[in-house]
């Protein structure tokens, strides 16, 4: 259980209000004064943050959602300040919002300055919009469960060479449509998922996807997969051999699922993904150098855009780089 699902329960069991806003700070070490709340008698889960009275604020773009509501108003309990509140409508999505508090929290624990504390809550209440835009839709596409098996796979085995998780975790920026999947300051990974007739052909999405400027070491990473019904691993194994991962550290735990959230996967879906397992047939790492073939950014004449295009791995050969060695890289 997540500390501010501990909280909420906690606060779910005191009996002493019947009415109003039943409130506990979140923790002593967040800098910004973040409380986790209760709304009674609806039992609304509730996050709030205490601000200022002068601190302009515009929660207007906020009036529509379904699913949360946002207000702003006089603090009960602290003359001069004001709260900037988020409801939870729905309770069927208590374990979205409670990881995903839980990372806005996260975000800013270490902040003292109050405008960039009410910038980051709203920059990020923004992406909280989308993700639960995004419960309402049918799932991922089949195109979309491949590539995030194969994302996730490449995480299980990093995460598997390496002890920081939190760093491992947070080199997977895929899920922000970054131009590349994973990366850190000096390498980074483009993950390739193929299945059927197409496994030796991968399509690159971008003239900066395997560009190396500014980095030491870049790898294409290419998963062929079978897809099979009712047998092997599914989309729902991998995210729970992962979790298994990460079960005993919260704080990356929690940024694992936002992750999953931002990128479409959903629990409370999972009856999508339980019936189509995936057999990899083949897994290669190439590194990208010399003459790999590739469009780079400087080969693109002034004017020209959206470059996309494909590459026949069976002429790669020459770049295939084992797997002990991209993570000994990886992980110096």
């Amino acid at each position: 259980m997540t500390k501010i699902k501990q909280i909420w329960k906690e606060l779910a069991n005191d009996k002493s209000l019947s009415k109003g806003l039943l409130f506990r700070r979140y923790s002593g070490s967040v800098l910004p004064d973040v409380y986790v709340a209760l709304q009674h008698p609806e039992k609304l889960l509730c996050i709030y943050i205490a601000i200022d009275e002068k601190t302009e604020l515009n929660t207007s773009s906020f009036s529509n959602l379904q699913e949360i509501q946002v207000d702003l108003y006089a603090s009960p309990n602290e003359k001069g300040k004001n709260i900037l509140i988020f409801k939870l409508l729905n309770f069927e999505h208590k374990d979205i919002f409670s990881v995903l508090c839980e990372d806005l929290i996260a975000s800013i624990a270490t902040e003292t300055n109050a405008k960039n504390v009410i910038k980051e809550v709203l920059n990020r209440f923004e992406k909280w919009k989308s993700l639960f835009n995004k419960i309402g839709l049918q799932g991922l596409t089949p195109e979309e469960q491949r590539g995030l098996f194969g994302e996730l796979y490449f995480l299980r085995k990093f995460l598997l060479t390496n002890n920081d998780f939190l760093s491992v975790v947070n080199t997977w920026i895929g899920t922000e449509k970054q131009v590349r999947d994973f990366q850190s300051n000096t390498w980074a990974i483009e993950v390739k998922t193929t299945h059927g007739n197409n496994h030796q052909k991968v399509h690159i999405s971008s003239e900066r996807q395997l560009d190396i400027s500014n980095l030491d070491n870049l790898f294409l990473y290419h998963i062929s997969l079978e897809q099979l019904q009712n047998t092997e691993e599914t989309l729902n194994d991998i995210v729970d051999s992962v979790t298994e991962i990460l079960k005993s550290e919260t704080i990356v735990l929690n940024k694992f699922k936002s992750k999953l959230y931002e990128v479409g996967y959903f629990d409370l879906q999972r009856n999508l993904y339980e019936n189509i397992g995936y057999r990899i047939r083949q897994d290669i790492f190439y590194k990208i150098e010399n003459d790999f073939p590739r469009i780079e950014e400087n080969d693109i004449r002034a004017g020209v855009g959206d470059v996309k295009y494909s590459i026949i791995l069976s002429q790669c050969t020459p770049f295939v780089i084992d797997e002990p060695e991209v993570f000994n890289i990886l992980n110096s």
